[in-house]
């Protein structure tokens, strides 16, 4: 099977997305960016490539109605045990680097004692772990950096408090040796890992005994097809750190432009707020770019300020659209300079204002900022098409529902839940449109 590949290095996430020959959308992977860019370009192009074959799992499973009702179920089990299993590998190769950490460190007469807290750690860890991939479990994040390090730090807190040696002892271990794990891709593991994930599904499953041999046939031919990996185009914040020749590089503009036409044929305007930088792009009927407009160098009314403020709410990022949400009066916030938010969140909350309130009025802020941005490349046309992390927050689609209302009238908005992959669909049309339509090929793919 021919699959044509789009990733995205961003500054905080890298996306990949997997097309066929029809450009079906087949699979969509996501991990964090890493200091090793070209580790985070192989592990998103992964989880994508994995995503596919879940998607091909369901198509042939659907088509031969073996699960008869439960597939849903089934695939959900499968998964689960699937991620469990990947976790288990991490998991232990984290235990062996830590020991091997241990061994060059210099904690003096206490590193007996820290070896032993450190046995002890890993023995909660995956004692712990079947739990946190057991359905209807809820993660902060799917990241094993994110998972592991919550597990580990709330683990080696109570396990040195109990052995009498310095907690930092332990957190030292992890520090040094969690970068190192983050930064292996384990693509030799999937097919061994998906097959024992089959196993464990059917036994989770026990209905679905009587109907095995229906169901294993076509899941072990899926994973007997090779997916070719036919063309590979890269952009994002980080694509000049990306292993690929120039000819497989496109820009951000370029790639969120189409894939946002991908998604919605009817695109006019595009507004991407990611990480680190907001896009405000104008395309024609085909999706080819006609003018854009970008924020200037500093970060401000981006993810990261986000994150800056969720930091200083002592909140995960997830939360603060909810709070907004709870807002009950406008509040006017003068700055949206990740330098001075801070110095102006504690100021508000010294005058009194609800937390609900600030976060609203700091949406707002964020919004107004992107809305001058999207002046300066030609205002707003329909249909408008919002995309980046930020088009996930429910209270700056808020803001610019009602900032679009009062300012252009009513217009089309167009919202996807995958819109954060935008960038990443548009270079998978980009290497589609090579092979396929300049009969490019994939001598210079890397």
């Amino acid at each position: 099977m021919r699959c044509f590949i789009g990733i995205d290095l961003g500054s905080t996430t890298t996306k990949a997305v997997v097309i066929d020959e029809n450009q079906n959308i087949l699979g969509r992977g996501i991990t964090n960016s890493r200091s090793n860019y070209d580790t985070a370009a192989a592990i998103a192009k992964q989880e994508a490539l994995v995503n596919s074959r879940f998607f091909l799992f369901r198509q042939a499973l659907g088509s031969t109605n073996a699960l008869n009702g439960a597939l849903d179920g089934f695939l959900g089990q499968l998964e689960r045990d699937f991620r469990a299993e990947q976790y288990a590998e991490q998991l232990e190769d984290l235990g062996e680097t830590c020991s091997r950490s241990l061994a060059t460190a210099h904690f003096g007469d206490a590193t007996k004692a820290v070896g032993e807290a450190l046995d002890e750690v890993f023995r909660r860890l995956q004692a712990d772990a079947p739990a946190q991939f057991a359905p209807g479990a809820k993660r902060k994040s799917d990241f094993f950096r994110d998972i592991a390090g919550s597990q580990y730090l709330a683990a080696g807190e109570a396990v040195a408090k109990e052995a009498g040696i310095r907690y930092d002892f332990l957190l030292n271990l992890f520090d040094r040796s969690i970068i190192e794990v983050e930064n292996r891709v384990y693509g030799d593991s999937i097919k061994r890992h998906l097959l024992a994930a089959l196993e464990r599904a059917f036994i989770a499953l026990p209905e679905t005994a009587s109907r095995r041999a229906q169901v294993e046939a076509p899941i072990k031919g899926i994973l007997d097809t090779e997916m070719e990996e036919t063309y590979t185009v890269g952009t994002g914040y980080g694509r000049a750190r990306l292993p690929f020749s120039k000819e497989h590089i496109r820009s951000e503009i370029l790639c969120h432009g189409l894939g946002a036409h991908v998604m919605y044929p009817g695109t006019a305007t595009v507004l991407d707020i990611g990480g680190q930088d907001t896009k405000a792009i104008q395309v024609d009927p085909t999706g080819i770019v006609e003018s854009f407009q970008m924020n200037d160098r500093c970060a401000a009314g981006c993810g990261r300020y986000l994150g800056y403020i969720a930091d200083e709410m002592n909140m995960g990022l997830h939360e603060l659209g909810p709070l907004a949400m709870q807002s009950t009066k406008t509040i006017r916030i003068n700055s949206t300079c990740t330098v001075f938010a801070g110095a102006e969140l504690r100021d508000r909350l010294a005058l009194g204002d609800k937390r609900e309130d600030i976060m609203a009025g700091l949406h707002r802020a964020i919004i107004l900022r992107a809305m001058s941005i999207l002046a300066r490349s030609g205002g707003i046309r329909d249909q408008f098409t919002f995309t980046g992390g930020v088009a996930k927050n429910e209270a700056a689609v808020k803001s610019l529902k009602e900032l679009i209302a009062e300012n252009y009238g009513e217009l089309t908005l167009n919202i996807n839940p995958d819109s954060i992959y935008t960038g990443a669909l548009g270079g998978a049309t980009f290497a589609w449109r090579a092979v396929v339509e300049e009969g490019k090929t994939a001598e210079a793919r890397q």
